[in-house]
């Protein structure tokens, strides 16, 4: 038999379709002649190896502008970026950087937002109770919703709450439009929720409902504190018995011993008295000789001193 001729396919354009094995074969080369390996595959094989595992929080770019800043030669154009990131349950964050282009700045961002994050109370799918916060300029106010409200809220707040589990809230800008503080005052208000079990109404009512039940303890506590009292003051009376009675005991040993130290002292005093007076009187029976011989002196010198005259 034979062999059946090779059928050539062409293309729409009338140019010759590569096939499979020709493809195969077929190598490129660098402008020295070595061969090159196929750069990027198939272009719906591309990110194959890419980690897709889900990510616990998610980013949204809430803002963009631009900013300058004037220096010697002119000015200074960069992006600033305000990023929001969470995990649609009760954990928030925001964060905001500034860079050379768009995409630095949201990098930056992001790592600010993933740093700063704030795990906050919520009721259910809403707020714990109503709320109203201040950054600088913006004055935000929130309070919970019944189910099926759904969120009433602006761009950024809308934007925040929506990377939370929060479903249901009414919320009001009354202060600044900036959207960096209306996101902090979001923030703090979202921080400064307090459970229902923690409200001091809360604690007012268990109070009350455990009230009944204390008057019934009430003399049962009465006289388990009676006994109690009674034991601490016969401990208290036999502990100041035995303090009095070590006191007494060193008061006389004390007394004693001054007594000894006195009597050292005046000994000591007397026998130094008696030592001065015996030192006086010979000092004194000394100045008497010196008086008496000097005297003598003197009326000899007189009387030689007539003789010479006569």
């Amino acid at each position: 038999m034979a062999e059946e001729p090779k059928v050539k396919v062409i293309n729409r354009s009338g140019t010759l379709k590569m096939s499979d094995e020709t493809a195969e074969r077929k190598q490129s080369r660098d402008i020295a002649g070595r061969p090159m390996g196929r750069r990027g595959g198939r272009r719906n094989n591309r990110g194959r190896g890419a980690d897709t595992a889900p990510k616990e929080f998610e980013e949204v770019t809430i803002s963009i502008d631009r900013v300058s800043r004037t220096v010697k030669g002119g000015r200074r154009m960069r992006f600033k970026a305000l990023v929001a990131v969470g995990n649609h349950k009760n954990k928030i964050g925001i964060g905001v950087a500034k860079g050379s282009d768009v995409t630095t700045a949201v990098q930056k961002a992001s790592k600010k937002a993933h740093k700063n994050i704030v795990v906050f109370n919520m009721d259910k799918e809403t707020i714990c109770h109503e709320v109203e916060t201040k950054s600088t300029g913006a004055d935000v106010l929130m309070k919970p919703a019944a189910p099926g409200t759904g969120i009433i809220a602006g761009g950024v707040v809308r934007s925040i709450i929506g990377l939370t589990g929060i479903k249901n809230l009414i919320s009001k800008s009354l202060g600044s439009t900036n959207k960096v503080n209306i996101a902090y005052a979001v923030i703090e208000g979202l921080r400064q929720q307090v459970p229902r079990s923690e409200w001091e109404t809360t604690k007012l009512k268990g109070m009350a409902k455990g009230s009944f039940k204390a008057d019934k303890k009430s003399d049962d506590v009465k006289k388990a504190a009676k006994a109690v009292k009674a034991k601490i003051e016969k401990k208290v009376e036999a502990v100041k018995a035995d303090v009095e009675k070590k006191a007494t005991v060193k008061k006389a040993d004390v007394e004693k011993k001054a007594k000894t130290v006195k009597a050292d002292v005046e000994e000591k005093v007397k026998a130094a008295k008696a030592d001065i007076e015996k030192k006086a009187t010979e000092k004194k029976a000394e100045i008497k000789k010196k008086v008496a011989t000097a005297k003598k002196t003197v009326a000899a010198k007189k009387a030689d001193a007539k003789k010479e005259e006569k």
